[in-house]
C-alpha cells in the first residue's frame, strides 16, 4: 500500500524511543491516526493495540490487521464447495452490470474517460465486492471473514491501480501494471493472544474514550485531505455509490475532513488531543515542513506532560541539491517524547501506582545499557519458558544483562566477551549506588555535558580515550553519545558520535540504573569476561541452566562484526556454539538459545537443520500458520531448548 506520511521507515526509531523511555509494565499501544495501520500492525507483537483513523478503507484494514488473530477457516463457504475464496473471486465468470459502479466511474467503460483502472480489472473489483456483500447477506460469511474478504481486496488494488501514487489524478497513460490483472494476496495476520480493537471516527472526538499506556500520534501535517487522495479507495471499502463529481470523481467528503489540514484550527486541534490523552507515554511524529512548528509543539507538550521527560529526535530525510548548503534546505522527521502528566498510569495492574513510583513496581528490571540485541522486549515471552528449578543460571552472551538480571537462580553468572560492557555491571554491583551517580552527575558538571554540547562531549571522549578508562566514565560517556551505544575501534578507543538534542542522563534513566543496581546487588553474581567457548562449564550439572544470545549469523550488528576491537561473528563461530550446546545436551545440561531462523531473505540453514533436534519455541509471532505470517522484510526470531 503506498500511503502518503507512512512510517515503515520510522519504525525502529519508534521502537528505539520505547526501548529507551518506556520502563514499566506498559500493555496498551495506540496508534490513533493508523492510516493503513503499519505502526499498529509493527507493534501488534508487543502490546495490545487500539487503532483508530477517520477514513473507512483504512479501518477496514486495520479490522482485519489488528482486530484479527488469525485468518478466517471460511466454513460455511466449504460446506458450499468454495473451498478457496480468494481463487473463486480471482476466477469466477462475471458479466458487466448498470450496478458495477467502479466500472462505470472509473474506468474508460462506455463513454467514461477517467483511467484509474482498466475495463477487466474495474470489473472484476465490482464483481468481488458485490458477491462479498452477497455472502454476507446469505450469512455465507461471518462478520470476520467479511472484513477479512474486503481488507484483500482494498489492499490488492493499489498493485494494479493506473496512479502515480495517490488517487489526486489517474495517468493518462497506461502504466505496465496497471494492465496486469488483480491478484488478490493473503494478509499476514500476527497473533499476539490479546484482545485488539480498531475504531473508525475522528481522533479528537474519540481521544476521551480511550485509555492506555503508549499513545502514538501521526497526525496530517498539510492542507492536503487524504480523502481526496484516496477517494477511489474509500469509494470501495463503502460501495455506497455516491454522487461524485469533477475530473477525478471525488466523493463528497465534508464529514472525512481533518483539522489537522486547516491552518486556522491544526493547532486548537492539537491542544486538545494532547491535554485529553489519558496515556502515560506520548510520542508524536511529525514533519519539519508541517503546518505545526517545532517551538508550538514543544510547548504543548510540556504545558501536558512532564518538563523533565521531553525530548526530540530530528531525522533528515531529504535534502534539496543547492551549492549553499544551509540548514533551512534540510528537512526533518520529527520524533517527539514526553511522559504525559494525569498522575496515574492507566494499565489496569497500576491502577493506583504513581508515576514517580513506577519504575519500582515493574515486573521485571531494565538494563541501563542500550546494547544491540538487548532481549528486554521480549522477556515476558522468554522467561515463561524456563525452567522453574534453576540452580546455576550462565548468561554467556550477557550484553546489558537484561536477560540474567530478571532470571530467578542461586548463583547467576554474568559474561561477555566485551570486557567494557562487563566491567561497568561489576563496578555497578560492587559500587554504592549514590556515589555511582555522585560520580556520573560530576563528570557532568565537570565537563558540561548536555544534549547540545558537542565539544564537550568530544572532550570527554578524548579524556576518557587518554586516561586508564574507568568503567563509571565510561558509562557516562554511552550517555551522551548516539544512541546510547558502545563503539570501539579496532585500538579499543572509544568513537560512537555524539547524540545531539536525545542522548543524556536524564532522570528517567537515573531511575532505571537505581532500580537495576538494587537488584543485581540483591543477587549472586558471578562475573567473567571469556570467549563462549573458553567458560568453565565443569561445575554445571542437571539442575542449571545456560542461556545464549549470539549475535546473529544472519543479522550481525557492528558492534561484533570484527572492525570494533572484538571477534567477528562468523559461520565458524556458529558451528562451535552449536557443537558446544551439543555437548552440555550430551552431559544431560539444559540450555535455551535465542536466535532467527530468518531474516528478510536470509535464511540460517545451518542453525535451522540443527534445531531440528531441539524444540523451537517461535516468538513475537503465533506461527501455527506460518505460510501466511512470514514476510519479506520480518525476522522469525526462536528461542531453542534441549528441554
Amino acid at each position: 500500500m503506498r500511503y502518503i506520511g507512512s512510517k515503515v521507515n520510522l519504525l525502529e526509531e519508534i521502537e528505539n524511543i520505547i526501548s529507551i523511555k518506556v520502563n514499566d509494565d506498559s500493555e496498551i499501544f495506540c496508534d490513533i491516526f493508523s492510516g493503513t495501520g503499519t505502526v499498529g500492525a509493527y507493534f501488534k507483537k508487543d502490546y495490545s493495540i487500539k487503532s483508530n483513523d477517520i477514513l473507512y478503507f483504512s479501518h477496514i484494514i486495520q479490522k482485519a490487521r489488528i482486530e484479527l488473530n488469525h485468518i478466517p477457516e471460511f466454513k460455511e463457504l466449504k460446506k458450499h464447495g468454495i473451498i478457496e475464496p480468494l481463487d473463486y473471486l480471482e476466477t469466477a465468470e462475471y458479466e458487466v452490470k448498470d450496478s458495477y459502479f467502479i466500472t462505470m466511474n472509473y474506468s474508460p467503460y462506455k463513454e467514461n474517460n477517467r483511467m484509474y483502472f482498466t475495463v477487466e480489472n474495474a470489473g472484476r473489483i465490482d464483481f468481488i465486492r458485490q458477491t462479498i456483500e452477497q455472502w454476507k447477506k446469505f450469512e455465507l460469511i461471518n462478520e470476520e471473514e467479511h472484513i477479512y474478504l474486503l481488507a484483500v481486496l482494498i489492499e490488492s488494488i493499489p498493485y494494479v491501480s493506473n496512479i502515480s501514487g495517490t488517487y489526486g489524478a489517474y495517468l493518462k497513460h497506461w502504466d505496465k501494471r496497471a494492465l496486469k490483472p488483480i491478484k488478490l494476496n493473503t494478509i499476514a495476520i500476527v497473533n499476539n493472544t490479546k484482545k485488539n480493537k480498531s475504531f473508525n471516527a475522528d481522533s479528537n472526538k474519540i481521544i476521551s474514550e480511550l485509555n492506555g499506556d503508549i499513545l502514538y500520534i501521526d497526525p496530517p501535517y498539510n492542507g492536503r485531505q487524504y480523502i481526496t487522495n484516496y477517494h477511489v479507495l474509500e469509494t470501495i471499502a463503502r460501495y455506497d455509490s455516491p454522487s461524485i463529481y469533477g475530473i477525478t470523481g471525488l466523493r463528497p467528503y465534508d464529514k472525512e475532513k481533518s483539522k489537522y489540514c486547516l491552518k486556522r484550527e491544526v493547532k486548537s486541534a492539537f491542544e486538545d488531543l494532547i491535554r485529553k490523552a489519558q496515556f502515560k507515554h506520548l510520542i508524536i511524529s511529525y514533519s519539519s515542513d508541517g503546518l505545526l512548528s517545532e517551538e508550538y509543539i514543544q510547548e504543548i507538550l510540556i504545558k501536558y506532560g512532564i518538563k523533565e521527560t521531553y525530548d526530540l529526535k530530528k531525522i533528515p530525510y531529504r535534502k534539496y541539491k543547492s551549492k549553499h548548503k544551509q540548514e533551512n534546505n534540510i528537512l526533518y522527521e520529527y520524533l517527539f517524547y514526553i511522559q504525559k502528566n494525569f498522575g496515574i498510569s492507566t494499565t489496569k495492574k497500576h491502577k493506583k501506582i504513581k508515576i514517580e513510583n513506577e519504575i519500582y513496581n515493574t515486573k521485571y528490571v531494565k538494563s541501563p545499557l542500550n546494547y544491540i540485541g538487548g532481549k528486554f522486549k521480549l522477556l515476558k515471552q522468554i522467561l515463561p519458558l524456563f525452567p522453574n528449578d534453576i540452580d546455576k543460571f550462565v548468561d554467556l552472551f550477557a550484553g546489558g544483562f537484561n536477560v540474567g538480571v530478571n532470571v530467578k537462580s542461586n548463583i547467576i553468572y554474568c559474561n561477555d566477551i566485551n570486557n567494557y560492557v562487563i566491567d561497568i555491571i561489576k563496578t555497578f554491583n560492587r559500587n554504592d549506588i549514590e556515589d555511582t551517580v555522585n560520580h556520573i552527575n560530576n563528570k557532568i558538571t565537570d565537563y558540561k555535558l548536555s544534549k547540545t554540547n558537542d565539544e564537550a562531549f568530544k572532550t570527554f571522549r578524548q579524556f576518557y580515550n587518554e586516561s586508564d578508562k574507568c568503567p563509571l566514565d565510561l558509562y557516562t560517556l554511552v550517555c551522551y553519545s548516539f544512541n546510547y551505544q558502545f563503539r570501539f575501534n579496532n585500538n579499543h578507543q572509544y568513537n560512537n558520535p555524539f547524540g545531539r538534542n536525545r542522548s543524556h542522563f536524564s532522570k528517567e534513566l537515573e531511575k532505571k540504573l537505581r532500580h537495576f543496581v538494587k537488584s543485581i546487588q540483591s543477587k549472586n553474581i558471578v562475573f567473567s569476561n571469556s570467549e563462549f567457548e573458553l567458560f568453565n562449564f565443569a561445575d554445571l550439572n542437571q539442575n542449571d541452566l545456560v542461556y545464549c544470545d549470539p549475535p546473529y549469523l544472519i543479522t550481525t550488528g557492528s558492534y561484533n562484526d570484527g572492525n570494533r576491537g572484538f571477534k567477528d561473528w562468523n559461520i565458524s563461530q556458529e558451528h562451535k556454539l552449536l557443537c558446544l550446546l551439543d555437548a552440555l545436551n550430551d552431559r544431560g545440561i539444559r540450555f535455551a538459545l535465542s536466535n532467527v531462523l530468518e531474516h528478510k531473505d536470509k535464511k540460517n540453514e545451518l542453525l535451522i537443520e540443527w534445531s531440528k533436534k531441539y524444540n523451537v519455541h517461535y516468538l513475537n509471532y503465533n506461527y501455527s500458520n506460518s505460510s501466511h505470517n512470514t514476510k519479506k522484510g520480518k525476522s522469525i526470531e526462536v528461542l531453542i531448548t534441549n528441554y
